[in-house]
């Protein structure tokens, strides 16, 4: 019998030669094979040199993942340049964020999202439909949505007012 130690909850894993080698672990359920490692081969200066000049086989992985989060960062070094204070827009962030009751997270770069207003959906440009098994739509033409902005990256994100979010919930539950 051979004994292996699960690399995420250190556990020791016996296992008895006959029916082979676990693939899970049986205690966090963690692949043990090639599950989140990672291989570096060492190789010939040259392939190093082509890897740290963007050239290597994932130079276009890494552009594509970072390049929103990196255009905010080149958004907020222009207002820096252009004479603003960082220190000072960071400061009133955390000021606005401090009077929020509500601090949403941007989906795009995590961070925390500014209360920038309210927007009300007009009867001529919302069409509310009525779900299958429900007898009247889930939102009335004049819905509030918080409108709120991403300190890093500036992308835009609605949600609904807290009154007609009680409303929906309402709705929902009484067709329940």
């Amino acid at each position: 019998m051979e004994t292996t130690i699960c690399p995420w909850c250190q556990t020791e894993i016996v296992w008895d030669e006959e029916l082979g080698a676990e693939e899970e672990c049986p205690y966090c359920h963690n692949e043990l094979k090639g599950y989140r490692t990672l291989n570096i081969q060492l190789g010939d200066e040259e392939e190093f040199e082509e890897e740290a000049d963007g050239d290597g086989p994932d130079a276009d992985y890494w552009e594509e993942s970072d390049n929103a989060h990196i255009d905010a960062i080149r958004r907020v070094e222009s207002f820096v340049a252009g004479g603003g204070d960082l220190l000072a827009y960071e400061s009133g962030v955390e000021k606005v964020l401090d009077g929020q009751d509500e601090v949403p997270e941007c989906p795009h770069c995590r961070e925390y999202m500014l209360h920038a207003g309210q927007q009300t959906i007009s009867d001529s440009s919302f069409e509310p439909i009525v779900p299958k098994g429900m007898t009247a739509p889930l939102l009335s033409g004049t819905a509030k949505l918080n409108v709120f902005v991403c300190s890093a990256c500036f992308s835009v994100s609605r949600f609904l007012a807290e009154e007609d979010r009680n409303t929906l919930i309402r709705k929902v539950s009484e067709k329940a």
